[in-house]
């Protein structure tokens, strides 16, 4: 039984090791519990059998799985296997391949494998295909061989005794190739290509660009405005040092929604571009209307009503909203905004 997880970037493997620190996105995972061939003991921490057969079947697979700007999720694959008396690792390697498939992981193709064994006496030999229990136990070779139709992406050899010449593993890899073009054959007649799209719980990812000076605004003092914005819309938001953002959520709304207050900070003043302000403060030539997060801009008093006004606080009070339209951004970035415009336009304002 093989399962299949999607997450968000969030839920990548943090790997601290000798070179320093790195992360993953692809993972497989392979448990042999006692059950599967018939004992009773302990369910204790993977072995060595556990780790070697995953990280086989891992790399079989590793070759089709999408690279993470085509597909942006962390993918998880864990094979339980359910009773064994045979290759369990070719076994994985078929239902990984199969499980992502039906989980709408855009995989490039199937992926199979097969164990081939051995049986020599003197110059006779017999090569065998899909070995069982007894036939690796007493066999001579434990030939482990996976791919897609193209071509080998991972094999695995376990000999046990002295003298393979080359003959014996043309044969052998000819009879690996045959039984996984049948397998392949099976497989495709089950699911040819992955679903068009995931299961309704695993998370929606979108992913948004924006300037690596910004990153600062969006994260905000101690991370104050991100949590606030995952806080809000629930979503899973996750920031790369070149800009990149990930949202992840399993509901479209919440996903649109803070991918909306993510551009709000970030976005810039256009010239032409109406915006629907707040006023902040007034003074006597005008009053300072923030028109997007942390960006106020100046309404000029003459820039306030068609006929000449007195005093600002006439039309506009601190805390009212007000639609203006930039007319101007100086050199030194100051905005100037113009509420007169839009009136003469036939706009409220």
């Amino acid at each position: 039984m093989v399962v299949v997880t999607l997450g968000s970037k969030a839920d990548e493997q943090r790997i601290d090791d000798i070179v320093g620190e790195s992360t993953k996105s692809y993972m497989l995972h392979y448990n042999f519990p006692p059950y599967s061939v018939g004992e009773v003991r302990r369910f204790l921490a993977p072995g060595r059998r556990e780790i070697g057969h995953g990280a086989l079947a891992e790399r079989a697979i590793s070759p089709v799985v999408p690279a993470e700007e085509f597909f942006p999720y962390t993918v998880r694959v864990v094979s339980e296997i359910m009773e064994s008396n045979g290759s369990s690792s070719m076994a994985t390697v078929c239902g990984a391949s199969l499980s992502l498939m039906d989980a709408g992981v855009p995989v490039k193709t199937h992926v199979a494998g097969i164990a081939m064994g051995l049986v020599k006496e003197g110059d006779r030999y017999v090569v065998l295909s899909d070995i069982q229990g007894a036939e690796d136990h007493h066999g001579d070779m434990d030939f482990k061989v996976a791919g897609t139709a193209d071509g080998i992406t991972a094999f695995q050899l376990d000999i046990k005794i002295k003298g393979i010449t080359l003959e014996i593993m043309e044969k052998a890899l000819d009879q690996a190739k045959e039984g996984r073009m049948d397998i392949l054959r099976i497989m495709n007649e089950s699911i040819a290509q992955p679903r068009s799209d995931l299961s309704e719980f695993a998370p929606r990812i979108t992913i948004i660009k924006i300037k690596q000076s910004k990153i600062g605004e969006v994260i905000g003092p101690g991370g104050k405005t991100i949590r606030n914005i995952i806080e809000t819309t629930g979503a899973k938001i996750d920031i790369e040092d070149d800009g990149s953002v990930f949202i992840a959520s399993s509901d479209a709304k919440a996903s649109a929604e803070a991918e909306r207050m993510i551009k709000a900070l970030v976005e810039e003043p256009e010239i032409g571009q109406v915006y629907d302000g707040v006023v902040k403060r007034t003074a006597n030539f005008g009053a300072f209307v923030e028109i997007l997060p942390n960006t106020d801009g100046l309404l000029h008093i003459s820039e306030i009503e068609n006929r000449r006004i007195d005093r600002v606080e006439d039309v506009l009070r601190v805390g009212d909203r007000v639609k203006v339209k930039v007319i101007d951004i100086g050199e030194d970035g100051k905005i100037r905004l113009s509420r007169k415009v839009l009136l003469r336009e036939g706009k409220k304002a």
